[in-house]
């Protein structure tokens, strides 16, 4: 199985973590995402790299997508949000990039329009909901201790 994780590897508290735990479970990951995005030492992870979404979709199984996460940066990471959603945002025509049966992740919360357009976030190719939903159920007992 071949899992895409696109977007801000960077910055993401999340994406290491799930590439870790991917590859442990025999699965293949790639990263996507502008060069600027991606850590330096990614390759070293054991994983793919790419920076172009056409390369990096290509018969991917599963595309797990991170939030752009402006908070975290200082100017300069890319050139403008339009630039970055129009490069590497998942839309229709993007998604039949990967394989036929892909499914789409986003750990949440979503920009929609940035990382993903509205009508993808909804098909019925996108588990992003039952994520978000089964984050919060399996996160929720370590607030009570």
């Amino acid at each position: 199985m071949t899992v895409a994780i696109v977007g801000d590897v960077l910055h993401s508290r999340v994406a290491r973590s799930n590439i870790i735990a991917m590859q442990m479970m025999g699965m293949h990951v790639r990263i996507v995402g502008p060069p600027t995005l991606i850590p330096k030492e990614a390759r070293q992870w054991g994983v793919d790299v790419s920076h172009s979404l056409r390369d990096g979709l290509a018969q991917a199984d599963v595309i797990m997508l991170l939030r752009l996460q402006l908070e975290r940066q200082t100017s300069g990471y890319i050139p403008s949000i339009e630039e970055y959603s129009r490069l590497f945002g998942l839309s229709p025509e993007k998604l039949s990039w990967a394989a036929p049966d892909a499914i789409v992740l986003h750990p949440g919360p979503v920009n929609r329009g940035i990382e993903i357009q509205g009508e993808e976030m909804f098909s019925d190719r996108s588990v992003i909901l039952d994520q978000v939903h089964h984050g919060w159920l399996s996160e929720w007992p370590s607030f009570i201790f």
